[in-house]
């Protein structure tokens, strides 16, 4: 699977001249984690799956880019506090990390988000389970305690609500 053209496109704009932390939620096989490594990011990487994390970690060594990752449960394990500069999530929606993540931000640090809505359920394909669907104006909600640079809805190609916000 590739990257989110979302994210992408974000990475430039948020990265600084100085040394950022940036850590990819549900990294699964480092589709993300490597751009944003690429793009000059200290790039850490969490999920709870070990052959994901083990796959990422062969696809940084072949891409030639640094890639600190590890296997946890984030409930088990909780995301330091006021760490990262950059927090990638996309096409996972665990509701109960929406504080931990907003908390794991460094001051001025920066979320982007992207993940399905219950509009997804017209295409088809995809997740079906309330608890893997938006609702429409939830993630923002979420985050509304962050100064929100960037929000939108879409319904095609996929249904999914995306966020890029700061933390003040």
């Amino acid at each position: 699977m590739t990257a989110s053209g979302f994210v992408l496109d974000w990475l430039p704009r948020i990265r600084r001249p100085r040394p950022q932390r940036a850590l990819d939620v549900a990294m699964g096989r480092g589709r993300h984690a490597i751009p944003i490594a690429r793009e000059g990011f200290h790039t850490f990487g969490v999920d709870i799956r070990l052959a994901a994390v083990l796959e990422a970690m062969e696809a940084a060594r072949a891409a030639r880019v640094a890639l600190a990752a590890w296997c946890a449960d984030l409930e088990a394990h909780p995301l330091p506090r006021r760490r990262f500069d950059l927090i990638v999530v996309t096409r996972y929606l665990q509701r109960n990390l929406f504080p931990a993540l907003r908390d794991a931000l460094a001051p001025d640090g920066v979320i982007v988000y992207e993940t399905f809505t219950t509009a997804q359920r017209g295409h088809g394909v995809g997740p079906t389970s309330p608890d893997h669907l938006l609702e429409p104006g939830e993630l923002r909600a979420h985050f509304s305690l962050l100064d929100v640079m960037c929000y939108e809805e879409v319904h095609a190609p996929e249904a999914v609500a995306r966020i890029v916000a700061r933390r003040k």
